[in-house]
């Protein structure tokens, strides 16, 4: 079991965690923070990686030469 810590939030900023547990449908708070925190890494290695999405055309044969 990992350790646990405690932190402190604001009661409006508990409150939109709350919220947002509820919509995903998780169980804590935790499972919520770990969604939030992979969506901004997903989003950020789009950013990142999708610079030229729908620009690059695939390699061909003559692309070789």
């Amino acid at each position: 079991m990992e350790e646990t810590v405690v932190i402190k939030v604001s009661r409006s900023t508990l409150e939109m965690l709350e919220k947002l547990r509820r919509k995903f449908g998780l169980s804590t708070i935790d499972e919520t923070i770990r969604i939030l925190i992979k969506q901004y890494r997903i989003q950020k290695l789009n950013e990142v990686f999708g610079l030229d999405k729908g620009r690059i055309k695939p390699f061909s044969e003559e692309d070789r030469h």
